[in-house]
Parts: C-alpha cells; structure tokens; sequence
C-alpha cells in the first residue's frame, strides 16, 4: 500500500494551504518565493494537488474518483467533491472521531469502527444517507476513546450527526458544495482531466 509521508507544513507551505484543513494547528513561519507567472496548466495541476493532499488519495485513486463523478448526474466536479467527503476515513474526521485525516483514516484500518452494525477496515469505503458510524463495543473502553467523550466536537458539518456519549453518528444526507469547506476549486481539475 503506497503511503504518502510529505512533511505536512512543508507540503501545505508549497501548496499555499491553511494547515488547519488537515487538522493541524502550526503555522509555518516560512514563506514560498513566488517567482514568474503561473500557466494555466500549473494552476489547474496545483488545485488537483490540494484535493489529493486533503484528503489523502493518490493519483491512480483520485483519478477514478473523477470517472466515477464524471459518469454520475450533475456538475462532475461537485460530485467528485461529495465522493470524497463520503469516504469513510473523512467522515470519521468530519465527526470529530479523530482529529486529523491521517489519524482516521489508521482508526479504520485498525478496525475500530463500524458501519451499519457490520466492521469496515477498508478507509475509501463510500457512505451512503442513513449509515450509522459507531466506534466498536470492544473498543469503547480504549483509552483513546474514553477521552474522546469527554471533549465536544464544534464543526460537525450539517450532513452528519454525532452523539459524543454513544460514540456514534449517522449521516443525515448527500453533502452539497456548500457543506464542502476545503478551499478547492473543483472546476479546475475538470479542467485538467477533460483535455
């Protein structure tokens, strides 16, 4: 399994991106030199790399994401967006169950959560309206999530529900573009992939 380990603030530095949309709270100090005019082409690509650094997906995955969207009705880049935010290892950051994408998506892999009742270790698994995310009975007791009771989550996005006391949350509906908060412009990478 390919595993991308860019230091973050130096790949946020680079990509020009608020550390705060992966979760982290540093700020660089350093700055990027900004040198020339940027084609078409290095804006497109640059925004095609923030998606993927954001969420943590590879070329290869990213791009079937974009077939997928491309073939679903409706504005592709928005789909693309909606699939993303509906992959597993998301929904568990975006309910306040681990405080970085990286953190989620090894709290799905080490098989800690459920879905519908029924164990998924696989991070790019798509929810759909009406799944119930809930942290395992066995794994209720860990300390990691005992703590996790005890803080409050403020920015659960309003196509999710979570109840920090049960450990589990149900995606209430599809996400819009509205509910979508990562700083990306999707056409963009349209774009890039229709030439």
């Amino acid at each position: 399994m390919a595993v991308n380990k860019d230091p973050i603030l130096k790949r946020c530095r680079s990509l020009g991106l608020d550390p705060i949309y992966l979760g982290i709270n540093k700020k660089s100090n350093r700055q990027v030199k900004q040198t020339g005019k940027k084609s078409e082409y290095a804006i497109q690509l640059r925004e095609k790399q923030k998606a993927k650094f954001i969420y943590g997906v590879l070329e290869n995955q990213f791009r079937k994401y974009y077939e997928q969207a491309d073939r679903m009705k409706g504005v592709t880049g928005t789909n693309m967006l909606a699939l993303l935010e509906k992959r597993l290892d998301n929904v568990a950051f975006r309910m306040g169950i681990a405080p970085t994408r990286r953190l989620a998506r090894q709290i799905v892999t080490h098989a800690h959560l459920t879905v519908n009742g029924k164990t998924v270790d696989i991070p790019s698994y798509i929810v759909k309206p009406g799944d119930v995310i809930a942290v395992k009975e066995s794994r209720k007791g860990n300390k990691y999530f005992t703590a996790l009771k005890e803080t409050k989550c403020l920015s659960i996005p309003a196509w999710l529900e979570f109840d920090t006391e049960k450990l589990a949350g149900k995606v209430v509906s599809e996400p819009t573009r509205e509910m979508i908060d990562v700083p990306v412009e999707e056409m963009l990478i349209v774009e890039l992939y229709s030439k």
